[in-house]
Formats: structure tokens, sequence, C-alpha cells
């Protein structure tokens, strides 16, 4: 098998946030361990990994550290909260809803619209061309924002500052981005459109498992795309506005694209590479964790993950994807105790689609759109600019 891909003293320190000082610290108290060669000091992707997660439950046990993440403000949200484990969307469990339900039905009843109107076929065909426009080496989250950006220039009615406009944006984008990705002017429902948008083939139950995915992503917190959805919301903007701040927040690593690595982790699994190696290599070129594991909100693991892989479980010829699933799963529990997410589920779902590394933002994308809008909506009750932070200047002193 060769030997395991290790970090480098410089990739360890970089991880966990630290000085080199403080990194060689931990190493002589016994925290974490190294080896030495003439290549120097490395690290085990790994044992860093648990003890990033151990820095991250109890700050106070490192001497010198801080906790991560502290809020800037805390916001009132009437959309989506987590009680023992288990999300809800307002008073309905969201693993409920995402069993029984279409994406469409759920986001009726959020919005209390009687349908989601459809965008005429020509804005579809607008939609389209700009995505045709970009050529096949554009990454399909630029597909997805310029056709926000056509969808927006052909409607009339959207600087309207009527709040109502908001839920009428949101249904011609969670209906008309899958048709003008798929490039077909006559859409189905959401999951299936999408599903033709993405999979190279049809497959028993794709669909039914892409409304599911659609579901449990709708809301989770403030994530920073919804933070940044209602900084826009505070602002006046219109539902294209919202929706365009928002996925430049989304598109990055350690939030919407995140299922990519994880789907770059476990074909890596699937296709024969050892799971520590594929582990130890994810960790190590990544720089940002183990992908697709750990999730702070809930202590007994991500419960979308489990409720989405437990779904594909059943789905026909899926038993090699979620052996590697579970293969990368026991070796990361046993080595690093972190817990299967979201990201690890759409991975799972995307290689089973025969989809792109990338499909998993597409879908996370699309479906988070319709919690964006509820948070717009929200923000659109509250005072205008009431979400203007001030700044304190800490640079150098004026000559």
């Amino acid at each position: 098998m060769g030997d395991l891909p290790r970090l480098t003293a410089a990739e360890t320190a970089a991880r966990l946030g630290v000085k080199p000082e403080s990194l060689y610290a931990y190493v002589s108290r016994g925290l974490l361990t190294r080896e030495r060669d003439a290549a120097g000091s490395s690290f085990d992707p790994l044992e860093v990994e648990a003890f990033a997660r151990r820095r991250r439950r109890s700050p106070s046990a490192v001497p010198g550290s801080s906790a991560p993440g502290t809020p800037l403000m805390v916001l009132d949200t009437k959309l989506a909260h987590i009680d023992d484990d288990e999300l809800h969307y307002r008073e309905r469990s969201a693993e409920q809803l995402a069993r029984d339900s279409s994406f469409e039905e759920v986001v009726i009843w959020l919005w209390d619209v009687p349908s989601l109107r459809i965008p005429a076929p020509s804005d579809l065909a607008v939609a389209r061309r700009t995505i045709d426009a970009l050529g096949e080496a554009a990454a399909p989250l630029d597909r997805l924002l310029v056709a926000v950006t056509a969808l927006a220039a052909t409607d009339p009615l959207r600087d309207d500052p009527d709040p109502s406009q908001l839920v009428r944006v949101g249904a011609r984008l969670v209906t008309g981005l899958p048709a003008a990705l798929a490039g077909t002017l006559e859409p189905a429902g959401v999951a299936e459109t999408l599903w033709h948008a993405l999979a190279a083939r049809d497959r028993p139950g794709g669909s039914r498992l892409i409304d599911a995915a659609l579901v449990l992503v709708i809301d989770h917190d403030l994530a920073v795309s919804t933070l940044a959805a209602r900084v826009a919301g505070s602002a006046r903007a219109s539902g294209y506005a919202v929706v365009t701040a928002a996925l430049g927040a989304f598109d990055a690593p350690l939030h919407g694209t995140a299922s990519r690595a994880a789907a770059h982790l476990l074909r890596a699994v699937r296709d024969g590479e050892a799971p520590t190696t594929a582990i130890s290599r994810a960790v190590r070129d990544g720089g940002r964790g183990i992908p697709g594991f750990g999730q702070p909100l809930y202590a007994g693991g991500d419960m979308r993950a489990a409720v989405l892989l437990d779904m594909l479980r059943q789905a026909p010829d899926s038993a090699d994807v979620l052996a590697a699933v579970d293969a990368v799963a026991a070796e990361v529990g046993r080595r690093a105790g972190a817990l299967p997410n979201l990201d690890l589920a759409l991975a799972a779902l995307t290689l089973w689609a025969d989809m792109s590394d990338d499909a998993g933002a597409v879908i996370f994308a699309i479906g988070r759109i319709a919690g964006w809008i509820s948070h717009a909506v929200d923000e659109y009750d509250e005072r205008p600019m009431r979400l203007r932070p001030r700044g304190r200047y800490v640079g150098p002193a004026p000559e």
C-alpha cells in the first residue's frame, strides 16, 4: 500500500489555525505526535483531525486557544430549529417532510402560496442561451448564477418593492433554474427536471432522492449564505439580488461546495483505494478537515445525512457506494471521532447517480433558495438596514 500521505508542519499549523511555535508546544506537551526525517517534521492527518475536534469541543483544554466561530450577532428566525438532534421547519419534522412530501409541497407550505408559478418558455429560453454562452468548461454554480441573472433580466417586475414579490421571484427561480440547466421549456417537477439536468441516465427512484435532498437542505440555522441573504433583504434587495448575494457566500469550500471534496474521497474508495490512504490524502490536499464529516450543531451526528443515506440504501445498485461510505465512516469514527454530515450524503447521492462531483452543490443551492427567500420575507418585516454593523479600526495610528 505504501506510505500514507502525511501533513508537513506548515500544513498542520494551517489546519489548526495556529503559529508553528504553538504547534511544537502541542508536541512538547504530548498533545500531538510527529515523525522526523531528513525532510523535516510530519504529522498523521487523522490524529490532527481528532485533535482539532477536541479543541473545538473544549477550547480551554488547549492553553491560549479561543472558541472559534464566535457569532457576530444573534438573529431571531422563524424557519429552522434543531431540538434533540432533530431538524424542524417551524413545527414540522424535516425528516418526515423529506420522506413524505415533494419539494414543491414543502415550499408551497412554507411560503403559504397556492402553487409555484413557472417562468414563461421565452424566459427559460433566454436563461438557457445565457448558460450555453459560458461554454462546456463552466462550473455548475457559474451556470446557476448567470441563469439567475437571465431570469431577473426578463422579469419586468423585478424591482417591485412589494414583499409579496419575493415569493413570486422565489417560485421563478426554484422552478426555472432546473429547467434552464436541463434545457427544457416544459419542465416537470423540480426534482425530476433537476435529475435530467444533472444525471447521465435514468435510475429508478432517482428523482425521489433528489426531492428528499432538496427538502433537507432548505434551511439550517444561519449559515453564512443565509446571513448574506438577510443582509441583502435588510437593504430591501429584490429576490434575485437576495439569491445572488447568498450564492456569493455559498460558493465556498467551507460551505456550499464542500460535497465536491467528499465526492472525490468516496470515488477513490469505491474504486479500490484503501480508506485510510484516501482520507489522509483528502485531509492533506484540502487542508480543511475530513471532507464530509463533522457538524457542530448535532451531538449525535447530522440527521440530514442519516436520513438521506438511509433512503439511498433502499435504492437499487447502491451497495458499492454505500460500502465506500461505511468504510470511510468507520475509519474516521475510529481515528477522529467524527460522524458523517450532509456533504457526505450529497456526495454519495451524486456518485450513485453518475453525476459530476459538483452536482451536490447545485442540489444544495436550489433547495436552499427556498430558505433564502423565506429569510428575506422575514427580514422585510424588520427595520430596513438593521444589519449594518459598525467597524472598529485596529490598524496603525496615523502619523
